[in-house]
């Protein structure tokens, strides 16, 4: 099947010479079994290519499934992709299987693959390598035959060097590599785009289709679509069902285009550049301990100034430290029961021995201690914080705290 039958099969507008290219690489490695990686921004139409593939391949009858790994919890992730025994948890009341097991002779579409746990990517690999899985709670090897093509927004190589994505994963992926270019590099198409959405929607609610004027055709075409192909989808909606007058203006299509959008970069960049979804969760824990640090050394200052108007005897009081700057590089702030420095440990492992150090190290009075601040009430309230400052949008939210959005959820599921 040539380029041009695959557009029109697929509903694939434009004629730009990089989608050409993925959609052509996509066609010649149809008729292989070689792991394929499609990486764009979000809402280029990433989707599209491995449908292409399947469709053009020897699996074609054979089942397709899409699996979009950032909206799966990450408890069940793997109950999901390999499937579990009965028993094997709480809530498990027969056996499952998985989407490798079900998807055996065709192709499984893995949709925002950076999202995997690691225990989750070790599990990929080893299907990848060798063709076998185990169920979760089975000690029994399965073996499957399945075509997988996986999807990313996000900088692989950052994610690999923070500890977030494995580098042998990413090879073993990255075989055929497809790059979807954004809607900015394909300014021919934007147009075009636009006129095929007016005419759908013109359909769809039995009303005549918006035109553009020559300003206003100018206008869209020199946007940067920073949502791409999806953020054009919406603006022809909301045009042709909001404005009464079908020829649009410039000042006009100007009013759906906001000027302070979203970055046109594929991820969220911190201002020292780096990837602000990646940030570790010791980072985190850091900015709370920060806050904790503050919070303890006010209540020391109420504390000494009870004790000089009461005139007692001064309670004994450890300072945290003179200073806990939020960087790799400081060692010496550990835990007095562990020898492990806590830039080195789990979250699940520093959150105790913080808890610890506050019990070993601290003798406050019994009316100090009920007003200290724990790690666990400082983190409830910067997520509360959060929250309210961007209206409960959980994607803003996370970016203010500086963790993935997936790392947020968690932490409200385990806030409650």
């Amino acid at each position: 099947m040539e380029t041009d039958q695959i557009k029109q099969r697929f509903g694939i507008i434009g004629n730009n010479a990089l989608l050409n290219r993925a959609i052509e690489i996509a066609r010649q490695v149809a008729g292989t079994d070689l792991s394929v990686l499609v990486t764009g921004e979000s809402g280029v139409g990433k989707e599209f290519i491995p449908q292409i593939i399947h469709q053009n391949s020897p699996r074609k009858h054979a089942a397709y499934i899409a699996v979009n790994c950032g909206a799966i919890p990450e408890g069940t992730i793997d109950s999901e992709l390999f499937g579990h025994e009965k028993g094997s948890f709480t809530g498990a009341n027969e056996t499952r299987k998985g989407y490798f097991e079900v998807a055996d002779g065709g192709t499984i579409f893995l949709d925002e693959v950076a999202e995997l746990p690691l225990s989750t990517q070790v599990r990929l690999l080893r299907v990848l390598q060798t063709g076998e899985f185990l169920k979760v709670g089975s000690s029994k090897v399965q073996k499957c035959n399945v075509r997988v093509v996986a999807a990313t927004n996000v900088n692989l190589h950052h994610a690999i060097n923070t500890g977030k994505f494995r580098e042998d994963l990413y090879y073993r992926l990255n075989t055929v590599p497809i790059v979807v270019p954004a809607l900015r590099e394909r300014k021919e198409d934007i147009y075009l785009l636009f006129r095929k959405f007016a005419l759908d929607f013109a359909d769809k609610y039995k009303m005549p289709v918006i035109k553009l004027t020559e300003e206003a055709q100018t206008l869209l075409e020199n946007y940067r679509w920073p949502g791409n192909v999806r953020q054009l989808k919406n603006v022809a909606e909301q045009m042709s069902v909001l404005e009464q007058n079908r020829l649009i203006h410039a000042e006009i299509l100007k009013s759906y285009l906001p000027s302070d959008g979203p970055s046109s970069l594929p991820a969220t960049t911190s201002e020292n550049g780096n990837n602000a979804d990646y940030m570790s969760e010791r980072d985190i824990l850091f900015k709370i301990i920060l806050q904790l640090r503050k919070d303890v050394e006010e209540l020391q200052i109420k504390i000494n100034r009870l004790e000089h108007s009461e005139k007692s005897a001064q309670p004994q009081i450890v300072h945290l430290g003179e200073g806990i700057p939020a960087t790799e590089e400081y060692e010496e702030f550990t835990s007095p029961s562990h020898n492990l420095p806590l830039v080195q440990r789990t979250p699940e492992e520093i959150i105790p021995a913080m808890h610890n150090m506050g019990h070993e190290e601290t003798a406050f009075t019994e009316k100090t201690e009920e007003e200290n601040l724990s790690i666990h009430e400082t983190s409830s309230e910067l997520i509360k914080k959060a929250l309210e400052k961007h209206g409960g949008k959980r994607k803003a939210a996370a970016r203010e705290l500086g963790i993935s959005e997936r790392t947020l959820y968690r932490k409200i599921k385990d806030l409650k």
